[in-house]
């Protein structure tokens, strides 16, 4: 048997207690959670009011009004505290839920469903996408809020305004409603912003929560993102036609030294212009690495948006930014490592298996991406790729599938795929990142439709499934159907992907009802001649640099991130009181000098980095440690235990596994499947149907279970494009 798998004990009567106990203190701490991010959604609501502006926010800030944090202190108490609170206690709910996962697995009754409905699509075509109605209905939400902000503060700041006020100004009564018009657009743009970092969070534990990935999220992203840059522009425009139709113009070049400068609005919004102008679907395909490039203006973006507004008002829309930065760091620091590639799969149609090792203490589940960077095609390029692998079946390897579809994955396949392939190749990987749990387990039949490349997430679904029906825990999997459209016959080389490279006792796939129905669309018959290239390994050599890829804060990674987010912000609370009780306050309370809003924005963005760097960089350090006694553990346990090309070569063509898949499979040629029929004849209370693949495809099946010709579909779309 192989020492890597694990073989997991039904749960005594003790355990049973404490699993419980585990179970209890997870829905208290989801009500608390739940009960602060309704209360903080509740102070965004009432923040346009009247009511907000007169009576509670002069409340909060005469008892948190004090000489360290001054008027900062309450919108740091208001917006910013709520957030990162469910965010550090959401890492302990998180933790637990990961070490309940299994129990979720064991408890596969296939009827508990909870608001299927709400989940099902309710628009396929359009502009969104594929939309649930759970995600139409808080998107309407979230329209409602904007619509509402905006109305407000357009009601209550133009009923102050009157001809005397006008003419206080030198203005009449239209410029002063032109001005305060791009006031209030900048105001609801903020609402944007506030939620814009949250979906690219990757290693998020607020998307978690609520039953979010980051890369299921990045539709949000885009959506939120277009708000945000219809709203800045028409700000700015705004203020353009106001300084220009009052003979104001050189507005346009003051740095004010307290209050709003406008240069660095400016600034900001043509850093924002390029990214939004790169990101329409025609430029993006088309100039992919444009687009690319030109994202990382969001930093200049948001240094300049913080000079631009200053801090105190940034404290609004801190907390996701927040986030995302802890993320971006912790990103950074798992990058800057070479992780050992043990070996590759080539196959036809520019597809390549590549093979990385890990140590046994990462852990992940069915449908993680990872994002991978080679230097020596592109230092910068990062692109997502599914995790094939299973963490249970597979402790020591993982496992993602390239499909050279674009310059830089065919430059990849190039270099592994020449007669005299490389013997080394410098990887860097950041994650993996995946959902917190699946549900795979709750349905009597899953049934996963692709489209060429988009099998690749279904293949680390069936080694999970794979492993269980494997172990004595009496799990029952249900009935698997795949169905795979692809173009060319060579194409069904990705078919031998769902075996790993190594058998092991758990990789028995007959135990698993699988039945695979691929459809060759662009041949009418089978080929007869034996030109056809199969798969080929390619082993590489250790270097002394690499290293086993490992969760970069260690097995207990949600813990970790939660002491980081909240131990971070502790120090960066006492120093920026320090700094502003002993040095910036005394500048403001001599008469005769004040201190400028945009050195006080500078010095705040660089604490704020300063806590987060240190804290993280503590943490992964320690971490590091551990990962790599590990390491040492497990080369001095098994030498070459990684595998070698006999191994693989014996495993291709005599194993028992690869006897089954072949049985699996039913090849049909000439034409594409036929959805309709084949989904609506499925049988059984409750069936998962998860569609990968083309934009096509995936509205065509969404379009199905969505009909109401059948109750019993349950679809989700899988999708990892940008």
């Amino acid at each position: 048997m192989d020492a890597n798998m694990v073989i997991k004990k039904p749960p005594s009567s003790s355990s049973s207690h404490d699993e419980i106990m585990k179970l209890k203190v997870k829905a208290a701490m989801r009500l608390v959670l739940m009960a602060v991010f309704l209360g903080s959604l509740f102070m965004w609501i009432m923040m346009p009011t009247n009511t907000y502006k007169q009576d509670w926010l002069p409340t909060i800030r005469s008892k948190t009004n004090s000489t360290y944090f001054g008027t900062e202190g309450a919108t740091l108490l208001i917006y910013t505290f709520p957030v990162l609170f469910i965010a550090a206690v959401g890492c302990v709910f998180l933790h637990f839920g990961t070490k309940l996962n299994n129990i979720s697995k064991m408890q596969s009754n296939g009827k508990n469903h909870k608001f299927a409905t709400w989940k099902q699509p309710a628009l396929v075509k359009g502009p969104l996408g594929i939309v649930s109605g759970i995600e139409l209905g808080f998107f309407i939400m979230f329209i409602a809020l904007l619509v509402w902000s905006f109305a407000t503060y357009l009601c209550n700041k133009f009923a102050k305004i009157t001809p005397s006020s006008a003419a206080k100004n030198g203005e009449e009564v239209w410029q002063s409603k032109l001005d305060t018009a791009g006031l209030i657009l900048g105001l609801v743009g903020n609402i944007c912003l506030a939620f814009l970092f949250f979906p690219v969070t990757r290693g998020s534990s607020v998307l978690p929560i609520f039953g979010l990935t980051s890369e299921g999220s990045i539709k949000y992203h885009i959506w939120i993102g277009h708000i945000v840059m219809t709203f800045f522009t028409a700000h700015g425009i705004c203020y353009l036609l106001y300084w220009a139709l009052t003979n104001n113009i050189s507005q346009m070049l003051h740095w004010e030294k307290t209050g709003v400068s406008n240069v660095a609005g400016e600034l900001a919004l043509l850093a924002g212009l390029a990214m939004w102008f790169t990101t329409f679907p025609r430029i993006r395909r088309k100039f992919f690495e444009l687009f690319f490039y030109t994202h990382y203006l969001y930093i200049l973006f948001m240094i300049f948006f913080i000079l631009h507004v200053g801090f105190t008002f940034c404290t609004m829309m801190l907390p996701s930014f927040y986030l995302f930065v802890v993320d971006r760091y912790l990103r950074f620091l798992q990058s800057r490592q070479n992780v050992r590639l043990i070996s590759a799969r080539v196959l036809p149609g520019q597809t390549l298996e590549l093979n990385f090792a890990k140590s046994l203490g990462l852990r992940y589940n069915p449908l993680s991406v990872v994002f991978i960077n080679v230097p020596g095609i592109s230092k910068l390029q990062w692109h997502p790729f599914t995790v094939t692998s299973n963490s249970n079946l597979e402790g020591d390897k993982l496992s993602v599938v390239v499909k050279g579809d674009g310059s830089w994955t065919k430059k990849l396949y190039q270099m592994l795929s020449s007669p005299s392939p490389i013997q080394r190749l410098e990887v860097s990987v950041e994650g993996p990142y995946g959902p917190a749990s699946t549900d795979i387990f709750r349905f009597d039949t899953l049934v996963m439709v692709s489209g060429g490349s988009g099998i690749t997430p279904f293949i680390s679904i069936i080694r999970e499934l794979m492993f269980m029906s494997n172990t004595p825990m009496n799990c029952k999997t249900p009935k698997v159907i795949l169905i795979s459209a692809f173009k060319n016959s060579s194409d069904l080389t990705m078919l031998d992907l769902i075996l790993p490279i190594s058998a092991t006792p758990a990789s028995d796939i007959s135990k698993l009802q699988l039945q695979i129905e691929a459809f060759i669309t662009r041949e009418e018959e089978p080929k007869t001649d034996n030109s056809m290239p199969g798969l080929r390994a390619i082993w590489f050599k250790p270097h002394a640099t690499d290293a086993h890829l490992s969760a970069i804060l260690g097995p207990n990674s949600w813990l970790w991130l939660g002491m980081i987010i909240a131990s971070s912000f502790v120090i960066f609370l006492l120093l920026t009181g320090i700094i502003t009780r002993y040095y910036i306050y005394p500048i403001d309370h001599n008469t005769n000098n004040i201190f400028s809003t945009s050195w006080r924005a500078a010095i705040n963005m660089l604490v704020l980095c300063f806590c987060i760097a240190m804290i993280a960089s503590v943490a992964v350090f320690w971490n590091k440690r551990q990962n790599a006694s590990e390491a040492k553990q497990v080369q001095n346990m098994k030498q070459g235990a990684m595998g070698s090309p006999s191994s693989y070569h014996d495993m291709e063509l005599e194993s028992l596994p690869r006897q089954s898949l072949a049985q699996a499979i039913n090849v049909h040629f000439g034409g594409r499947p036929d959805l309709k029929r084949m989904l609506l004849g499925c049988k059984g209370s409750s069936i998962k149907v998860l569609a990968s693949g083309p934009k096509r495809l995936r509205h065509e099946v969404a379009a199905i279970c969505s009909s109401g010709s059948a109750d019993n579909l349950h679809f989700e779309s899988i999708s990892f494009t940008w």
